[in-house]
Protein backbone atom coordinates (compact mmCIF):
# COMPACT_ATOMS: atom_id res chain seq x y z
CA UNK A 1 0.00 0.00 0.00
CA UNK A 2 3.01 2.57 0.16
CA UNK A 3 3.58 2.43 -3.16
CA UNK A 4 -0.33 2.95 -3.71
CA UNK A 5 0.15 6.05 -1.52
CA UNK A 6 3.54 7.54 -3.28
CA UNK A 7 1.72 7.55 -6.32
CA UNK A 8 -0.18 10.58 -6.44
CA UNK A 9 2.31 12.63 -5.37
CA UNK A 10 5.22 11.35 -7.90
CA UNK A 11 2.14 11.65 -10.46
CA UNK A 12 1.69 15.23 -9.22
CA UNK A 13 4.90 16.34 -9.70
CA UNK A 14 5.93 14.63 -13.11
CA UNK A 15 2.54 16.70 -14.54
CA UNK A 16 4.00 19.82 -12.63
CA UNK A 17 7.31 19.17 -14.64
CA UNK A 18 5.86 18.81 -17.78
CA UNK A 19 4.25 22.06 -17.42
CA UNK A 20 6.75 24.30 -16.61
CA UNK A 21 8.12 22.43 -19.20
CA UNK A 22 5.43 23.19 -21.63
CA UNK A 23 6.28 26.98 -20.36
CA UNK A 24 10.25 26.34 -21.29
CA UNK A 25 10.54 27.01 -17.28
CA UNK A 26 13.70 24.22 -17.48
CA UNK A 27 15.25 24.81 -14.56
CA UNK A 28 11.27 24.82 -12.64
CA UNK A 29 11.10 21.26 -14.68
CA UNK A 30 14.17 19.60 -13.67
CA UNK A 31 13.45 21.19 -10.14
CA UNK A 32 10.18 19.16 -10.01
CA UNK A 33 11.72 16.31 -11.50
CA UNK A 34 14.58 16.19 -9.27
CA UNK A 35 12.20 16.37 -6.15
CA UNK A 36 10.89 12.62 -7.34
CA UNK A 37 13.49 10.42 -5.59
CA UNK A 38 12.84 12.23 -1.99
CA UNK A 39 9.65 10.10 -2.07
CA UNK A 40 12.28 7.33 -1.00
CA UNK A 41 13.75 8.90 1.27
CA UNK A 42 12.07 8.14 4.39
CA UNK A 43 13.14 11.23 6.81
CA UNK A 44 10.56 13.96 7.74
CA UNK A 45 12.40 16.62 6.03
CA UNK A 46 12.07 14.51 2.59
CA UNK A 47 8.57 14.37 3.33
CA UNK A 48 8.15 17.86 4.31
CA UNK A 49 10.33 19.16 1.35
CA UNK A 50 7.66 17.02 -1.02
CA UNK A 51 4.61 18.74 0.71
CA UNK A 52 5.91 22.22 0.12
CA UNK A 53 6.50 22.28 -3.36
CA UNK A 54 3.17 20.36 -3.88
CA UNK A 55 1.29 23.58 -2.07
CA UNK A 56 3.69 25.57 -4.34
CA UNK A 57 2.58 23.52 -7.53
CA UNK A 58 -1.20 23.66 -6.82
CA UNK A 59 -0.60 27.73 -6.20
CA UNK A 60 0.72 26.96 -9.31
CA UNK A 61 -1.88 25.70 -11.04
CA UNK A 62 -4.32 28.16 -9.91
CA UNK A 63 -1.91 31.11 -11.22
CA UNK A 64 -1.85 29.28 -14.54
CA UNK A 65 -6.27 29.31 -14.37
CA UNK A 66 -5.87 32.92 -13.26
CA UNK A 67 -3.86 33.93 -16.47
CA UNK A 68 -5.54 31.20 -19.11
CA UNK A 69 -9.17 32.56 -17.78
CA UNK A 70 -8.43 35.90 -18.27
CA UNK A 71 -6.92 35.44 -21.34
CA UNK A 72 -9.96 33.27 -22.74
CA UNK A 73 -12.31 36.66 -21.12
CA UNK A 74 -10.77 38.96 -23.56
CA UNK A 75 -10.88 36.82 -26.24
CA UNK A 76 -14.34 36.19 -25.59
CA UNK A 77 -14.38 32.20 -25.24
CA UNK A 78 -15.60 30.02 -22.62
CA UNK A 79 -13.67 29.77 -19.53
CA UNK A 80 -15.83 26.93 -17.74
CA UNK A 81 -13.82 23.75 -18.75
CA UNK A 82 -10.89 25.17 -18.38
CA UNK A 83 -11.25 26.17 -14.83
CA UNK A 84 -12.90 22.76 -14.02
CA UNK A 85 -9.63 21.00 -15.33
CA UNK A 86 -7.23 23.10 -13.92
CA UNK A 87 -9.04 23.59 -10.58
CA UNK A 88 -8.79 19.56 -10.43
CA UNK A 89 -5.51 19.67 -11.38
CA UNK A 90 -4.46 22.17 -8.64
CA UNK A 91 -7.09 19.97 -5.74
CA UNK A 92 -5.14 16.66 -7.01
CA UNK A 93 -1.66 18.32 -6.19
CA UNK A 94 -3.03 19.29 -3.02
CA UNK A 95 -4.30 16.25 -2.37
CA UNK A 96 -1.03 14.42 -2.69
CA UNK A 97 0.52 17.14 -0.22
CA UNK A 98 -2.16 15.63 1.98
CA UNK A 99 -1.37 12.06 1.40
CA UNK A 100 1.70 12.76 3.59
CA UNK A 101 -0.60 13.06 6.46
CA UNK A 102 -1.67 9.15 6.38
CA UNK A 103 -0.56 7.03 9.09
CA UNK A 104 1.23 4.77 6.58
CA UNK A 105 3.36 7.70 5.07
CA UNK A 106 3.48 9.52 8.44
CA UNK A 107 5.44 6.36 9.93
CA UNK A 108 7.76 5.52 7.06
CA UNK A 109 8.71 9.62 6.66
CA UNK A 110 8.74 9.75 10.81
CA UNK A 111 6.46 12.71 10.71
CA UNK A 112 5.98 13.06 14.56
Amino acid sequence: MLIVRLLLPLLALLLLAAHFYRADWLSLAALSIALTPLLAVPRWWAARTLQVALVLGAFEWLRTLAVLAAMRVAAGQPVLRLALVLGAVAAITLLAAWVFQHRTLRARFRLG
